[in-house]
């Protein structure tokens, strides 16, 4: 089974510049980036069989995921 990379840069490569440009210059943005790639590399460990929490676990971090990156596209799109 082959899974599906989340990381940001991987996801909205087209703002690829400003991620850099936020990560440097906004603390609030660089705070959600570096939690986004904590909460995805679990996801991606779960989903690879190294920890095999309950379903409803990875269904929650899954879901938290999701609510980091549309607040940080929010950002990124400068809303």
């Amino acid at each position: 089974m082959t899974l599906e990379k989340h990381d940001l840069i991987h996801e909205l490569p087209e703002y690829r510049d400003r991620i850099h440009e936020l990560k440097v210059n906004d603390r609030h943005f660089a705070r959600l980036f570096r939690e986004y790639h904590e909460v995805d590399h679990e996801v991606h460990r779960i989903e690879e069989g190294n920890e095999t929490p309950s379903d409803a676990y990875l269904e929650d971090r899954k879901k938290r995921r999701l609510q980091l990156k549309d607040e940080l596209y929010a950002m990124l799109k400068g809303e």
